[in-house]
This record gives C-alpha cells, structure tokens and sequence, in this order.
C-alpha cells in the first residue's frame, strides 16, 4: 500500500503529544488538504485549523482516534526516569490503544533518540547494535519495541539533536565565551528537516523502513561548530577547554537520504546561519 499525495484523497492525521515538533508536522498536512488532530493536555495551542483532543495519555484516558496518519512526538515533563517511563511508555501505550481501537493506521511514525545509541563511539546507523546502560535510553528502546509490536509496519525515526528554535543556547554560550569539551562530535537536525522527514515518511510512494536516522549530512566537532557561530556574531571564538582529540558518536543518514528526502539545512553551517539571521543575531542581518 502506498500513501502517494498525487493519488490519494484526504487522510486523517493523528498527532499524539502535539509539541512543536508534531504542530511542523501537522502544518504540513494541513497545507497538503489533510484532517489534523492534535492529542495534548491543553489544544488551545494548536494552530488554526488543527481539530483538539485534550487529553493526558500517561493517564489512559483517552477517547477512541481513527487515523490513517499517526505521528507520535512525545515530551516528558520530567527528565528522570520515572518521568521518562510515564511519557515514552504508559503514554505511547495508551495512544496506541486509543489508535488502535478505531483501526490501524496506514503509516505511523515515532520519533525516538539517537540517545539509545549509548556510549557507542564512531560511524553509526541504523545496522547498529545499541545496548544502552542508562535507564533513559533504555526506555526509549522499551518505547520502541512497544511500538513496533501494536504497528508493525510503522516506522521509528530516532532524532539527533534538535535545533532551529528562538531560544538559542548555542548562542549563549557562545557569546560567554564557553568552549567546553571541543574535540566532542555533534549531531543534530534542524527542527523544519526534522518535521519534513516524518512528512515525507508518512507520505512517500515507497513503504518505508522499520527505522531511519533522523539527522543532517555532517556531524561536526563541538568547537567547530561554537567557532563558525562566533564568527557569524562576530565575536571572539571561545578558548577551547578540555579535549581537542576528536571521539564521540558520528550519526549517518544514508538510509533516510535514499529516500529522496531533500534536507533544507544539510549542515550546522546553512542552518545556525538562517536561523541567526531570523533571531536578528548575526551582524549579516544588517
């Protein structure tokens, strides 16, 4: 089966945990003439146009939601474990329940973390092995196979780190003169790339995979990367502390790439640069 936009009437699109992330998504969908229904505690958030159901998924109660397009873009309250099991395992529990109950989706999407990826060093992709020690990831990959098992052909899309909104802590710490740990790679995918790829998932000709990578085509050295955005402010380029020996993780998205997914902001470099430009930061605006 397939989801093509040129050969398909309108789809009702289901969006559990309607963050900013789910809102892009949903945004989308509308402008492409589909039904949108954001699942939240609070829906007066949700842009014009977006049908709301309020709700608190950890707590279960949740009325039935018939989707043909689910996107699941969950956010804990708490960044402990418990508040991660509440979140990622009860709440995507009983979404999917409520999913599930009116029929299964077409295509489904969960946006997971390439933070299951652990302490693991060098290249990696979706053909990685991930036993992750800390518990935080850990219920991410509990979160997953929870989801695999009610939706067996939806799709899992772990995100690097996500950036591309006003509040810019790269900035701040820029602007402080903080270096720390530069030698550290860095992976991370703009927040409209982010939103674009699960689109593009839900919607594309092909089925797609069991899961991709969701981040951009250059994983880059922290120090790097604070280097071009103080240049960009045209300030000083912190002093480096800590190791400038190159080690950390190197996210690849070849999978998602051969796709036909098309990235606005491949790098760090095109995306700091537009999004300095907007928040009125960089002395180019001018």
């Amino acid at each position: 089966m397939t989801t093509d936009q040129r050969d398909m009437s309108p789809l009702r699109a289901v969006l559990l945990g309607c963050g900013d992330l789910g809102i892009r998504v949903g945004t989308a969908l509308l402008a492409s003439g589909h039904e949108v229904t954001g699942v939240r505690r609070t829906v007066a958030a949700l842009p014009e146009g977006f049908a709301g159901v309020s709700a608190d998924l950890a707590n279960g109660d949740v009325p039935d939601l018939a989707a043909d397009l689910l996107v699941i873009t969950m956010t804990p309250d708490r960044r402990d474990p418990t508040g991660y099991r509440t979140t990622y395992v009860d709440g995507v529990r009983h979404g999917l329940e409520a999913v599930l109950r009116a029929g299964a989706p077409r295509r489904a999407v969960l946006v997971s973390s390439t933070s299951v990826y652990g302490d693991l060093e060098g290249d990696l992709d979706e053909r990685t092995v991930v036993a992750p020690q800390a518990d935080r990831p850990k219920i991410l990959l509990e979160s997953e196979a929870l989801f695999h098992e009610a939706i067996p052909h939806g799709s899992i899309l772990r995100l690097s780190g996500l950036y591309g909104s006003p509040d810019n802590r790269l900035v701040r710490t820029v602007r402080e003169g903080a270096n720390p740990d530069p030698g550290r790679w860095t992976n991370r995918i703009h927040r409209q790339d982010a939103a674009a790829a699960i689109v593009h998932l839900l919607t594309m000709g092909e089925e797609p995979a069991a899961l991709y990578v969701g981040t951009d085509d250059a994983p880059a050295l922290a120090g790097d990367v604070r280097d071009f955005v103080a240049d960009e402010l045209g300030v000083d380029r912190p002093s480096p502390t800590g190791a400038l020996e190159p080690h950390g993780r190197r996210m690849r998205n070849a999978r998602l790439r051969a796709t036909g997914l098309q990235l606005r902001y491949p790098t760090y470099r095109e995306g700091y640069r537009a999004q300095l430009l907007v928040d009125g930061e960089s002395p180019r605006g001018g």
